[in-house]
């Protein structure tokens, strides 16, 4: 019998390329170019938000003290002051520390809020005097925000200051105050100040403490008190 041929495969046509995005949703290199390329982005009146977004992710990358004076200009900006604490997160200078604290005093709500986030990663010891007055503040976020900084500071000042709170405040904000508490024991335990961080577990495990925290205060202690390293 004769063999049947299969019929040749039909060809695919090309897919279409994906249209190019608008102008201004374009990256332009930027993801290569140095810091003064990028200042003059983010001073630019004319440059889109997409590129300054993206111009401040690329400063946080370079981690470029030069950049700070215009980054700390965008701290203000509704769309862009997320991108521009990003930046400012990643640059190990003092100078970056000084913009954010600045803006404690110029800023409110979600943005006040954001600053104080990123104070507390970068653990600024000077922004602690006014954390501590945030927290017995109106603005019920912003109180939280900063007692959670001032426990990702650490130190004994900070312990000070959130001890003092505690006795002031009440509700979801007593209960933050509570929880940076027990960070800076963790911290002061890090940092090899063991007593401190006992007597602070032990002042957190106390009747009127949350509980939740109560509980994490007796652990801490427990942990500490049978552990094999401990001091004897």
């Amino acid at each position: 019998m004769p063999q049947t041929v299969p019929p040749a495969p039909v060809p695919q046509a090309a897919k279409p390329k994906p249209p190019a995005p608008p102008p201004e949703f374009q990256e332009g290199g930027i993801s290569k170019m140095d810091a003064a390329a990028l200042v003059r982005i983010l001073d630019d009146g004319h440059s889109p938000e997409f590129q300054k977004a993206k111009a401040c992710q690329r400063i946080g990358e370079l981690a470029s003290k030069e950049a700070v004076p215009a980054l700390s200009r965008l701290l203000g900006d509704p769309h862009l002051s997320v991108y521009a604490r990003h930046g400012l997160e990643a640059i190990v200078d003092s100078s970056a520390d000084d913009a954010l604290r600045a803006a404690l005093s110029s800023l409110k709500g979600e943005a006040l809020i954001g600053i104080i986030n990123s104070i507390g990663k970068r653990r600024d010891a000077k922004a602690a005097p006014a954390l501590a007055r945030m927290i017995l503040g109106t603005d019920a976020g912003v109180a939280r925000a900063a007692a959670a900084a001032l426990g990702s500071i650490g130190g004994e000042a900070s312990v000070r200051d959130l001890q003092a709170a505690f006795a002031k405040t009440n509700g979801a904000t007593k209960m933050a105050v509570a929880d940076a508490s027990l960070v800076c024991a963790e911290r002061l335990l890090a940092e090899g100040k063991r007593d401190q961080a006992l007597a602070l577990y032990g002042s957190l495990s106390t009747p009127g403490v949350p509980k939740p925290v109560r509980l994490a205060a007796m652990q801490g202690i427990i942990r500490e008190e049978t552990s094999v390293s401990r001091p004897r």
